[in-house]
């Protein structure tokens, strides 16, 4: 049995106690995109993408949904003229660096982002930090990790526990948004090569 009722677009939804909106929406059938959610995983918020508007007690704002707790009587927005600005600058943001990939390209078709709005900074990682969350959390070896901070921040894999663990499994390569992480993989792996025929 639900412990809680709200409404989402119009639309009244049974949630549990403990879920989130955005499970809230997608278990009654409404979708709200996401880039760094994995039902697997612990939320994350990253990307910033299910970002919705919630009416609580008579005051409205902006919440991340994979991270904002369900609530009795909440009132939630998931498509308004601001939000879906917010969504589409977010997405004109993320194709500066990842301009090519299909997953980025069918939200921009849908939103009506500009993929040369902002200035081209190809790094092809977003990171939505799926790849290094389902290493750690799912798999536990943490052979794929965040390196540097800010604008420098990016995705490494870690040479011993790469080798060791990646090759048999390769789970979080269909997970990756943009496929940078295959690529990402296949240089580790070629450098590590490179570095034993030295040795």
């Amino acid at each position: 049995m639900s412990d809680i009722r709200l409404q989402i677009d119009g639309q009244e939804v049974a949630a549990q106690q403990g879920m989130t909106v955005l499970e809230a929406a997608r278990g009654a059938g409404i979708e709200i995109p996401t880039l760094c959610h994995h039902e697997k995983l612990e939320p994350y918020g990253g990307c910033r993408l299910c970002i919705v508007e919630i009416e609580d007690r008579g005051r409205t704002k902006l919440v991340v949904s994979c991270v904002y707790l369900a609530a009795d009587g909440l009132v939630v927005r998931t498509r308004s003229e601001k939000i879906d600005r917010i969504r589409r600058t977010i997405l004109e943001l993320l194709m500066a660096h990842a301009p090519d990939a299909f997953e980025l390209q069918k939200l921009a078709e849908e939103y009506g982002a500009q993929r040369d709005r902002f200035e081209k900074e190809p790094m092809f990682c977003i990171h939505c930090g799926l790849c290094v969350r389902y290493c750690a959390e799912v798999k536990q070896k943490s052979a794929v990790g965040f390196i540097d901070r800010g604008i420098r921040k990016e995705i490494s894999f870690i040479p011993e526990i790469a080798a060791r663990e990646c090759e048999p499994c390769k789970e979080c390569f269909p997970l990756c948004p943009t496929s940078y992480l295959q690529a990402a993989y296949v240089l580790t792996r070629s450098l590590a090569s490179s570095a034993d025929k030295v040795g």
